[in-house]
């Protein structure tokens, strides 16, 4: 089982305590849980993930805790949901690892890696949803390009989406990162990223609907935690990381109102305090032992006293 990032740093973060609550809303194989469970002796765990093949590493990995670990199938967007149905209504920290984890990539037939020939899939959930081959088949020109800009920061994507139309259909990872290599002139020795990196990013946020789902999360970790609880969220990429650092600024401030504003009509109350002016990031030893490290910024907020 590969370890997770910024582990020791995210149970620091999350000041695990015996007999407290805690929700990893990103389970995966269980790395991070095993270690908030060591760490917290008689705590409690709730975790979720929508990937059925993760849940089943993870019931495995986290069997010798029998009852103080509760998994279930689902998407982080359904978290305050989910801490009903088990009655969790004030818990002592919430994680969120967002994205795609390296079993995920490591498996050619999800179709998450374009260094690995599979089908072109990249749902988290296999059983639902439409997938990345669907997008590249069915998909407009503008709309192509449109997606590969906003989700993948890609400046050729208009450059791109006109080869994908060309060669269309397209069923296979290792086709389309070679058109995409070939639509922006080949590998650039002076870079160390792939030329389909940014577009098979956007595509599996696309079909992930992961920033949604993001936007969507955030506000129920807030009324999840308790006063004093924390929240601790590790990203991958800066569209991610902006939104939970925008929303870490909101949650900090008592008015959202308009500068111009000579009164405040909001009502809004800071819930949050930020413990991480700076995201944390990996150390070198880290990054040089697992490289997909090198990206992960973890933030950290502690809920304020109602």
């Amino acid at each position: 089982m590969h370890e997770p990032v910024l582990l020791l740093e995210t149970i620091t973060a999350l000041c695990c305590q015996p007999d407290a609550v805690y929700i990893d809303g990103t389970v995966g194989a269980g790395g991070h849980a095993r270690a908030i469970l060591t760490a917290s002796a008689d705590s409690q765990l709730l975790g979720l993930d929508q990937d059925p093949q993760a849940l089943t590493i993870a019931t495995t990995q986290l069997a010798e805790f029998g009852q103080r670990v509760i998994l279930q199938q689902a998407n982080f967007d359904q978290l305050q949901k989910v801490a009903q149905q088990h009655h969790l209504s004030a818990v002592d920290g919430i994680l969120l690892d967002l994205g795609v984890s390296s079993m995920q990539f490591d498996q050619a037939e999800r179709g998450f890696s374009f260094q690995a020939d599979g089908l072109l899939d990249m749902r988290m959930d296999p059983t639902s949803g439409e997938t990345a081959e669907e997008l590249v088949n069915t998909l407009d020109e503008v709309e192509l390009a449109n997606l590969i800009y906003r989700y993948g920061e890609e400046r050729q994507s208009r450059r791109i989406a006109r080869a994908i139309m060309k060669a269309r259909p397209i069923w296979r990872t290792t086709d389309l990162a070679e058109i995409v290599s070939r639509a922006k002139g080949g590998r650039n020795a002076q870079t160390k990223i792939h030329p389909a990196t940014q577009t098979f990013q956007a595509l599996r946020i696309a079909v992930n609907d992961e920033l949604g789902a993001l936007e969507r999360v955030l506000p129920q970790t807030i009324k999840l935690l308790k006063p004093g609880g924390r929240l601790a969220i590790i990203s991958f990429h800066s569209l991610e990381d902006r939104i939970v650092k925008q929303f870490f600024q909101q949650e900090a401030k008592d008015c959202l109102c308009p500068p111009e504003y000579p009164i405040c009509n909001c009502s809004h109350r800071a819930t949050l305090q930020i413990v991480t002016k700076k995201p944390i990031t990996a150390s070198p030893a880290e990054i040089a032992k697992n490289p997909r490290s090198r990206s992960a910024k973890l933030r950290v907020g502690v809920r304020n006293e109602e």
